[in-house]
């Protein structure tokens, strides 16, 4: 019965996927030869067919993707590899001991990564680099990976050793500590990430003196955004898209622009583009969302230890029964078969708080043209897909559409 309900919904979420990228697809080619006035006030008419074939291109490699990761998820659920891996796995350590289910998580996540990586490949040098986007080279893309497998087992490691070890040190209370380990984990790479493993992947170096650095420090001093500084990262050796975004919280803060992003935008636009950063810092979203993924990560360890003590759980899928380490491991690799559905109930709330921003972004640097300018040419220069269909972006967009953006930006002057 398990299996079957497993199933069911392996089925539903990839037929939903489906469903929501042909309709994407077919809105798109409705719109293909003559965009809505809307879209073409925004892009021109030499970019507009660029942003439909990389649209739809992409949106047709996402399916064939996304139908293989299905099937490989199918057959490491139901062929036994897992079970087997487990048993093996186990022997390598003394009875009771946590370190070998440790290494059992990252082995599995490890193997599981293996059969997606010519589609990652294919998307980066084949996709990406038709229509210009990427930067990297086969070297550095190996180099990244081979980077993120040694995080792995560096902080991985450790950090699930610990947590499974919470179980048989706080018994029948374990989650709510694995709860507390987890959460502050995150909150401590908040504050670490950019200073220890970012510059691992990526060139950080401070904004040089001159008119841009002058005016987003007065923007910030302005509007009350305390940043330790403003650094540019050279996300220009991978990609050709751009991005600006802070990290860290209280007075570890710190202002990342792309490097790309500076090249795209007038200054008068990078400033708009940081006010809406700061809108998210003054308008309390970013507590907001931390509390959420808090309250989201609760639940989940109440799951997962509501599953391990289930005996129709793990013996479903070939395990023991009781055994923590395949009950992470499995809640990891099924939850996504429910959160699918609950992402546009997600996803408003993350589109009310960049409409928040953008009207933050309004009042800081005195009205609507400079954020619009900069949205506008980062459409066109990422080939932003201007026509979505409505249910594609409600379940996989955070933002709002460009086209709402404006609307938004311009009807509440």
């Amino acid at each position: 019965m398990v299996l079957t309900i497993v199933a069911v919904l392996m089925v539903l979420r990839l037929a939903g996927e489906l469903v929501l990228s042909a309709l994407n697809r077919a809105e798109v080619r409705r719109h293909a030869a003559a965009p809505p006035p809307a879209a073409a006030a925004i892009m021109d008419a030499a970019t507009y067919p660029k942003s439909v074939a990389y649209t739809l291109e992409r949106s047709r490699f996402g399916t064939l993707s996304e139908i293989f990761d299905t099937l490989v998820l199918a057959l490491v659920l139901f062929g036994g590899f897992l079970p087997w891996l487990f048993a093996h796995v186990a022997s390598w350590g003394a009875p009771g001991a946590m370190w070998d289910d440790a290494v059992f998580i990252l082995l599995a996540g490890v193997v599981l990564s293996i059969p997606g990586l010519p589609f990652e490949w294919w998307a980066q040098f084949r996709i990406e680099e038709k229509f210009g986007f990427n930067k990297s080279t086969a070297g550095l893309w190996v180099a990244d990976k081979l980077k993120g497998l040694a995080l792995m087992l560096v902080i991985g490691f450790p950090l699930l050793w610990a947590l499974l070890s919470l179980v048989r040190w706080a018994g029948a209370a374990w989650w709510l500590w694995g709860f507390a380990l987890m959460f502050g984990f995150q909150l401590l790479m908040m504050v670490l990430y950019p200073k220890l493993i970012l510059p691992l992947f990526n060139k950080l170096t401070p904004l040089p003196e001159g008119e841009l650095r002058g005016k987003l420090l007065a923007l910030a001093e302005r509007t009350g955004f305390r940043a330790q500084t403003i650094e540019v990262i050279d996300g220009s050796k991978r990609s050709g898209h751009s991005n600006a975004y802070f990290t860290g919280f209280g007075r570890f803060r710190r202002i990342v622009l792309f490097d790309t992003l500076i090249a795209q935008l007038t200054t008068d636009e990078l400033a708009a583009v940081l006010a809406h950063e700061i809108g998210h810092y003054r308008r309390g979203h970013i507590p907001k969302m931390i509390a959420l993924s808090a309250g989201m990560l609760l639940a989940g360890f109440g799951i997962i230890a509501w599953l391990a003590q289930s005996p129709w759980f793990d013996t479903a899928f070939g395990f023991p029964a009781g055994e923590i380490a395949p009950a992470f491991l499995l809640f990891g690799l099924l939850s996504g078969l429910a959160t699918f559905w609950f992402s546009p109930v997600v996803n408003l709330f993350s589109r009310k708080h960049e409409y928040e921003a953008d009207a933050f972004a309004r009042e800081a640097v005195g009205g609507p043209a400079a954020m619009i300018g900069a949205l506008r040419k980062l459409a066109q220069k990422n080939l932003t897909n201007l026509t979505p269909h409505p249910w594609f972006s409600a379940f996989f967009y955070s933002h709002p559409t460009l086209v709402e953006r404006e609307r938004s930006l311009t009807e509440s002057i």
